[in-house]
């Protein structure tokens, strides 16, 4: 079996590291024992920019914001589907994650970063949700687990009512917020209409295959 490399790794905010590994072909993002993401499983995240995009059919030149860059799945999901006069503001909090993107796992990304529709926001994606008024048609959201900071425990305001109250406000009316998780949480639901989102929860398979573990994504409509 071919053993796994460590090519990179990257502090995070308030500590802990990220961890860039290669298999062969394969890549693999980890936090401490955590494997974040896999260069083999993009199901999940791209069905977070395809369901998300559905809810926005007819939408003219929709402004989408992807927090996270995490592999590019997401991304390119976006990209794939997305009309000609959009815009995709990626924000991504850790530097190196952008490297990563432009240098070892440039064949993964496939030069989406190059795409005109995409600006690059290096920092928090909840400072920029803040101060984004209105200002988005679409919050896709993947930068932890699941609706709890898990990468930067600083994240957990992104999920608590506040956070989301931010992030509604940040929407175009209409507009869509889509979270995705490794797991349900029923609690996070109850949040989301408590800040009068209409909630779906959509369970989903990381695999684009349909097999393999089941993630979930919330599609809150504002």
């Amino acid at each position: 079996m071919i053993p796994w490399v460590l090519l990179d790794t990257a502090p995070l905010p308030g500590g802990g590291d990220l961890r860039l590994k290669q298999r062969g072909t394969e890549f693999s993002i980890m936090l401490g024992p955590i494997e974040l993401m896999n260069s083999r499983l993009s199901g999940s995240e791209e069905a977070l920019a395809r369901l998300t995009l559905e809810k926005l059919s007819g939408s003219k030149a929709p402004h989408i914001l992807i927090g996270g860059l995490g592999m590019g799945f997401t991304l390119r999901a976006a990209l794939a589907l997305c009309p000609a006069d959009a815009r995709i503001t990626v924000a991504e909090l850790v530097p190196a994650v952008v490297d990563w993107a432009r240098g070892p796992m440039a064949e993964v990304f496939g030069g989406c970063l190059d795409d005109p529709r995409v600006s690059i926001h290096v920092g928090d994606v909840g400072a920029l949700i803040g101060k984004s008024r209105g200002g988005f048609d679409a919050i896709l959201l993947d930068v932890d687990n699941g609706p709890d900071g898990l990468t930067v425990e600083a994240n957990d305001r992104l999920y608590a009512t506040g956070g989301l109250g931010a992030a509604k406000a940040a929407l175009t009316p209409g507009g869509v917020l889509s979270v995705w998780s490794s797991a349900p949480d029923p609690r996070f639901s109850q949040r989301m209409r408590k800040v009068g989102f209409q909630v779906e929860e959509v369970p989903v398979r990381a695999s684009t295959k349909k097999r393999g573990a089941r993630h979930m994504i919330w599609l809150a409509t504002a």
